[in-house]
């Protein structure tokens, strides 16, 4: 080695031991609940399992599809596809990527335990071609697919048997295995330790097959569940990213030396379901019968709802009012259907009357306190509305660890949720959320069981009809038939407020993930 080459030597080790420097230090309300990239279908959960993990297809900054552990795709017939895969990249442990862990992953989203059925239940097979080339093939023309699997994460075969960890971790049993604290993944960011609700820090992977554009070469994520600690901690520079920022507290934040708020509207929709399958509510005063299996008793509830005094002085203004389950910049909105029905409590009144119900009900309202923004003073204030129409909310707010497993079990009567759909399409929400539910996956996130065969019968038509009015016709359709059902009760969007130190420079995608790659931090 001559002399010249022992200075870029130099050079690039003092460059590398500079850029080590680089930390971004990350905190949000609540945690990860896994590493496993297919136990919990959950926004902050994919968000951050989707550093260390990757699908064939990804997302670029605008949401457009994007090439990942694909470099192409293509239909070979109405409902085959065909994807090349990306040569010479290694998982973590330095093991090739080939066919086989796709065939492993796709199949490993089907099992016992997996909460990603429902972006996989309408694969027919996936078939190795050769190591870099995969078909898959779908039940019936699919062609959203790509859109569809770009949330599926590909995992290692071979890790995942030698770790025996070949099924996920089912978060409504707390189930957990070595998938739950360790990773090995494709992704720009390596797991380096998982300390579950105290800390969790990621490593740049050296041997990324992409371009990271940032400079974080550590990032920390760190848990901080009280609104004023989470707050207090960026206006200190104790951290240097947080999310989200109470809505009373933007204007503190915007207007402190070191720091700014990042708002932006958020494709995710918040609504309040029903159990409408059981023949009596397991938590609720009424005996024998299901009050929320009478759409007056439903009708009731939402037009109990004081939606604008919800925007204004719970959320401030940070919210938008929907009268559908998804939002503007989701494809299938229609803003022509975007209407609520009237807040009307003397309506309401007569309608629970008219149901059998003169002094009302009591029933029990599941919660989370730290997973959308003002969760808990969303529901303490519909609490407040339906006490005015006799209805008697015993209200159980708790923390989203223990809140999902159990309204994912269906252990619930009346619950809050959020969604946000993960292929930008209307499709996802009614496969999701309102489609009857079944053992496949469909109708997975359906909590409260609400069915109309109808709806059932769109969803599949949407799912495979090419031609782009008529899909349009029949989502419209679609969501008709539930708005009418009162299927479930539509809250709003909420806004995006992302606390952020002046010294660092992110992307704010309206999907809410936080991509590291894209984290700068300047000295």
């Amino acid at each position: 080695m001559h002399f010249k080459t022992h200075l870029i030597a130099a050079a690039a080790l003092c460059a590398a031991l500079g850029a080590q420097a680089q930390t971004a230090r990350i905190a949000n309300q609540g945690d990860a609940l896994s590493m496993d990239p297919h136990s919990l279908n959950e926004s902050l959960q994919l968000s951050v399992t989707g550093n260390v993990y990757e699908a064939l297809v990804g997302r670029n900054k605008d949401l457009s599809l994007a090439p990942a552990l694909a470099t192409s795709w293509r239909q070979t017939s109405p409902t085959v596809w065909r994807f090349e895969l990306r040569k010479g990249v290694q998982f973590h442990d330095g093991k090739p990527f080939t066919a086989d862990d796709v065939l492993f992953s796709f199949a490993r989203t089907q099992v016992e335990g997996s909460d990603m059925k429902s972006y996989t239940n309408d694969v027919k097979e996936v078939r190795k071609v050769n190591d870099h080339v995969v078909e898959i093939e779908t039940k019936a023309p699919f062609p959203i697919l790509p859109d569809v699997i770009s949330l599926v994460f590909i995992m290692s075969k071979k890790w995942a048997e030698d770790n025996q960890a070949t099924r996920p971790v089912d978060r409504r049993k707390g189930v957990e295995n070595a998938a739950s604290f360790r990773a090995n993944g494709t992704g720009p960011f390596r797991l380096r330790e998982r300390q579950p609700n105290v800390r969790t820090t990621f490593v740049r992977n050296g041997n990324y097959w992409g371009k990271i554009e940032g400079n974080v070469q550590e990032v920390i994520f760190t848990p901080i569940g009280n609104d004023a600690t989470r707050v207090a901690a960026l206006l200190s520079g104790e951290i240097d990213v947080m999310e989200p920022v109470p809505v009373q507290d933007i204007d503190r934040v915007n207007g402190s030396a070191n720091a700014k708020v990042m708002v932006g509207p958020e494709l995710r929709t918040i609504f309040l379901g029903m159990d409408q399958s059981r023949n009596e509510l397991l938590y609720s005063s009424v005996k024998g019968k299901n009050p929320f299996k009478d759409k007056r008793v439903r009708q009731a509830f939402y037009q109990a709802i004081n939606i604008d005094g919800i925007q204004k002085t719970v959320m401030r203004g940070a919210a938008r009012p929907t009268g559908l389950m998804v939002g503007p910049g989701i494809n299938g909105f229609d803003s022509g259907l975007n209407k609520r029905l009237a807040y009307d409590p003397d309506g309401a009144k007569k309608l629970l009357a008219d149901a059998g119900y003169p002094n009302g009900f009591e029933v029990t309202m599941n919660c989370p306190n730290d997973r959308y923004v003002n969760d808990a003073r969303i529901c303490q204030t519909v609490a407040a509305n339906l006490s005015r129409i006799g209805v008697k909310i015993n209200l159980a707010a708790e923390t989203k660890g223990t809140y999902f497993p159990k309204i994912l079990r269906r252990d619930t009567s009346f619950y809050l949720l959020g969604w946000t759909p993960g292929t930008y399409d209307a499709h996802n929400a009614l496969n999701a959320l309102m489609a009857c539910p079944d053992d496949k996956g469909t109708g997975q996130f359906n909590l409260g069981s609400y069915c109309n065969p109808k709806v059932d019968q769109l969803t599949k038509a949407i799912q495979s009809e090419t031609d782009k009015a008529k899909r349009g016709a029949m989502i419209k359709e679609a969501f008709e038939v539930h708005a009418a059902d009162v299927g479930h009760l539509p809250l709003h969007q909420q806004s995006l407020a992302w606390g952020v130190s002046k010294k660092v420079d992110l992307v704010q995608l309206a999907d809410n993930f936080m991509p590291f790659k894209f984290i700068t931090v300047k000295k």
